[in-house]
């Protein structure tokens, strides 16, 4: 497990109490350097969405916690908020609850002269990531080619 993974377990296990309490559900959480600052983030969310009240009710008491705990060497600025409307499905829990949403994929390498795609989540699996284009058949990708797969954003 690499220092940034045992950072975000550790976090996790810590937040999970007081997420359960405020009545909100933990959507990821990520250590992540941006530029020179590093940052460690809680998304949170519930059935109809999260409130500024929910992430400052949240982030004032992990921020205690974290606090006592201390186990990041590093200074970090601390995060919580939203996942957003076109929020990355980062875990299969992700994919799970977006079966039948319109989601948006990116490769790594082109693909037919292209590297971003979208249509109707249909299925996944431990290897691939397959979904519906509006114009055609399903387009199966391995999950190894997809740099990012998110809701698409419907204006």
């Amino acid at each position: 497990m690499s220092r940034r993974e045992d950072y975000e377990a550790r976090f996790e296990k810590i937040l999970r109490p007081i997420t359960e309490e405020a009545g909100v559900e933990i959507y990821d959480v990520e250590y992540v350097k941006e530029g020179s600052d590093w940052y460690l983030r809680a998304y949170i969310d519930k059935e109809g969405g999260v409130t500024i009240e929910d992430c400052e009710k949240v982030s004032r008491a992990v921020s205690g916690v974290m606090d006592k705990e201390d186990f990041i060497p590093d200074a970090y600025i601390l995060e919580v908020s939203s996942p957003g409307l076109g929020r990355a499905l980062k875990k299969d829990k992700h994919l799970a609850r977006s079966i039948g949403e319109e989601v948006e994929v990116k490769t790594y390498k082109a693909i037919e002269k292209q590297k971003e795609f979208s249509g109707i989540l249909k299925a996944f699996d431990e290897e691939s990531i397959t979904i519906e284009p509006e114009e055609g058949t399903s387009m199966k990708f391995a999950r190894s080619d997809v740099a990012l797969i998110r809701l698409a954003l419907d204006f």
